[in-house]
C-alpha cells in the first residue's frame, strides 16, 4: 500500500470492464462502450480514434497501430501489425543521391502510408461486437464539439508548435499558437473524414476524396505516394514474441516493432542479481542504461521489416542475452557499445481495455515524432506520421529505406503471462524509451515486489544518444554516483515515457488499473 502522506495516485479497482489510457476522456469513452454492450476491441478502437482529438500531437489517423489480443476464454495472443509501407516509389538510392546519409524527420520522403485505420477496421470486423460506426461514434461526436487541452498535451504541444508547417498550422494551432490548458480544440474536417470510414469502412479513408487529398498534398510537399498505395494497405495477423523473465512470461508484438528489444534487455539483466540493490539506487540505473545500450545496438543492427529480418533468434536467445551482459562493467559506462559488441553479433498513445469476458487488448498508436512529419493534408488536415524516418540509409541494411517496406518501428504492446495465463496487458509511451520502459516494469514488478501502479510511479532514467536522462525523483546522491561510473547525467525536459497497465486477478475476479502520473489520463472501469 503507498504512503498515503506523499503525493501518488490510487488503483483503480473494477470487476466488469476496465480501461487505463492517457487522458480521461478516452478512458470514459471506452469504459461507456463495454457498458453499452460493446467488447474490449470495440472499447479500445474507441478511446484511441478519441486520443486522436485529445492528444493529436501523439497521435491521429495519420498514423499507424500495434495490436495484442488475448480472445475472451482463452490465454493464446494474436498479434496485428497495423503499420504502413513506404510508398512504392521510395528509393534509398535516390536519398543518397541527394546527398542525404539519415532518413529525413521532416518531409514528405519520411511518410509512410497510414496502417491504424485498415487496422481498426479490420479489428471491429474481426473481433468487435458492436460495430464500426459505434466504436467511432464518440471520436466523431468529439471532433466537432472539441476537447478541453489537457495539461501535458499542452505542454507537449507547445514544445512542437514550431514543427508544424504549412497546413498542419493552420489545423493544429489555434490563432497561431499552440492551445494553453483548458483551450478547447476542434478537428470537424477529422469527423468528416471518421464519418465515412464508418459509412464506408476502409475505403472511405484509402479511397475516394479523402485518399485523394493525402496523396496530392503529399505530392506538392515532394512525395511519390500514389493512391495504389493507399489502396494496398493492408494490415497482418502474427504470432507474438516471447522471453522468460523469472517465471513472468514478457509478450510482445513481433518485428517490425522493437519488441524483440525489450525481450533482449530483460534476459540481459536476468543474468544480475536486481533484487540485491536499491531499486531506486546507482548500481540499479547503472545496469540499466549499459543492458539498454547493448539491446538498442542490437535493435539497430538487426529490427526490420520481418520479410527482411534474418537475426530474430539471435535477438531472443538467453545465450546472446548472457554473451552482452559479460561485456557490461559494473563500475564504468560502455563508451561505444557498437564496438564493444561486436564479438557477440558479427553477422546484424498506447491504451489497454479488459473486458467482463476477460478479452485484453494491448494496443499503441502513434504518427512518431511529435506532430510526426509536421506536415498535413490540405483538406482535410489528416497529420501525416513519419515513420519513414526508422528506416536506415546504409546500403544492404536489412532496414534499408525502399519502396512497399515496413520500417523498424518503435512502437511496442505487451503482455504478461505467469502459469500460462494472461496476467496483465500493459504497454509504455516514448518512443525509443519502450523497450527499456517495458524492462523497467518488468523488474519493478518481479524483483521489487511492486504493484504496477508503484511500477509506473517510480522515477526513470534512460541511457539515449551518449547521455543518461534521469529524472528529478533520484536523490542528488544517485545523480553523482551515475556521474562517476562516467555517465553523462542530463535532467529531461519533459518526464520520460507515459505508460499505462490492467492486471487481472483471477483469484477474486477484480481488475486493477494502474495508470502513469506523467500523462494526463487514468484508469477507469465500472
Amino acid at each position: 500500500m503507498r504512503d498515503f502522506q506523499l503525493p501518488g495516485r490510487s488503483t483503480v479497482f473494477a470487476t466488469n470492464g476496465m480501461c487505463a489510457t492517457s487522458h480521461p476522456l478516452a478512458a470514459k469513452v471506452a469504459v461507456q462502450m463495454l457498458e453499452a454492450g460493446g467488447n474490449a476491441v470495440d472499447a479500445a478502437i474507441a478511446g484511441a480514434v478519441l486520443l486522436g482529438i485529445c492528444e493529436p500531437q501523439m497521435t491521429g489517423i495519420g498514423g499507424d497501430c500495434f495490436v495484442l489480443i488475448k480472445p475472451a476464454g482463452e490465454n493464446g495472443i494474436v498479434a496485428l501489425n497495423g503499420s504502413g509501407r513506404a510508398p512504392k516509389g521510395l528509393e534509398a538510392a535516390n536519398l543518397r543521391d541527394r546527398g542525404l546519409s539519415v532518413m529525413p524527420t521532416d518531409a514528405a520522403d519520411a511518410v509512410t502510408v497510414p496502417g491504424a485505420i485498415d487496422a481498426f477496421c479490420r479489428l471491429s470486423k474481426d473481433w468487435g461486437r458492436i460495430g464500426l460506426k459505434a466504436s467511432l461514434a464518440p471520436a466523431i461526436h468529439y471532433a466537432e464539439a472539441g476537447v478541453p487541452v489537457a495539461p501535458r498535451t499542452a505542454f507537449d504541444w507547445g514544445r512542437a508548435a514550431d514543427h508544424l508547417k504549412g497546413a498542419a498550422r493552420d489545423f493544429y494551432l489555434l490563432g497561431g499558437a499552440a492551445p494553453k490548458p483548458g483551450q478547447v480544440f476542434r478537428a470537424p474536417k477529422q469527423a468528416e473524414v471518421l464519418r465515412r470510414i464508418a459509412m464506408d469502412g476502409r475505403a472511405g479513408f484509402y479511397e475516394g476524396e479523402v485518399a485523394e487529398d493525402m496523396v496530392a498534398s503529399l505530392t506538392a510537399l515532394g512525395g511519390t505516394h500514389t493512391l495504389e498505395d493507399f489502396a494496398a494497405t493492408a494490415c497482418d495477423y502474427g504470432s507474438p514474441v516471447s522471453g522468460s523473465y523469472k517465471g513472468v512470461e514478457l509478450v510482445e508484438h513481433p518485428p517490425n516493432g522493437q519488441g524483440a528489444t525489450a525481450i533482449l534487455m530483460a534476459n540481459i539483466l536476468a543474468n544480475f542479481d536486481l533484487p540485491s540493490m536499491d531499486p531506486l539506487g546507482a548500481e540499479r540505473a547503472h545496469l540499466e542504461a549499459e543492458a539498454a545500450k547493448l539491446a538498442y545496438d542490437a535493435r539497430n543492427r538487426f529490427v526490420a521489416d520481418p520479410a527482411h529480418m534474418t537475426r530474430l533468434d539471435h535477438m531472443l536467445s538467453p545465450y546472446t542475452a548472457a554473451q552482452l551482459a559479460a561485456l557490461i562493467d559494473p563500475d564504468r559506462a560502455m563508451a561505444n557499445p557498437t564496438d564493444l559488441s561486436e564479438s557477440v553479433h558479427k553477422e546484424t498513445i498506447y491504451i489497454t481495455v479488459v473486458d467482463r469476458d476477460r478479452m485484453a487488448v494491448s494496443l499503441i498508436y502513434s504518427i512518431f515524432h511529435s506532430f510526426g512529419s509536421g506536415l498535413a493534408s490540405t483538406k482535410f488536415g489528416i497529420n501525416f506520421q513519419n515513420r519513414g524516418a526508422g528506416f536506415s540509409l546504409t546500403e544492404g541494411h536489412p532496414n534499408e529505406a525502399a519502396g512497399g517496406k515496413r520500417p523498424m518501428h518503435t512502437i511496442i504492446p505487451a503482455m504478461l503471462k505467469k502459469n500460462g495465463k494472461v496476467i496483465m496487458p500493459f504497454g509504455v509511451m516514448g518512443g525509443a524509451y519502450q523497450p527499456n520502459g517495458h524492462a523497467r516494469v518488468l523488474t519493478n514488478i518481479v524483483d521489487y515486489g511492486m504493484h504496477p501502479q508503484q511500477a509506473l510511479d517510480a522515477p526513470r532514467s534512460f541511457a539515449d544518444q551518449g547521455e543518461l536522462l534521469v529524472e528529478r525523483g533520484y536523490a542528488e546522491d544517485v545523480r553523482a554516483a551515475l556521474a562517476a561510473k562516467g555517465h553523462a547525467v542530463v535532467t529531461p525536459p519533459s518526464a520520460i515515457g507515459g505508460a499505462q497497465a490492467i492486471l487481472i486477478d483471477d483469484e477474486t475476479g477484480v481488475l486493477q488499473g494502474a495508470s502513469d502520473p506523467r500523462k494526463d489520463g487514468c484508469a477507469l472501469g465500472y
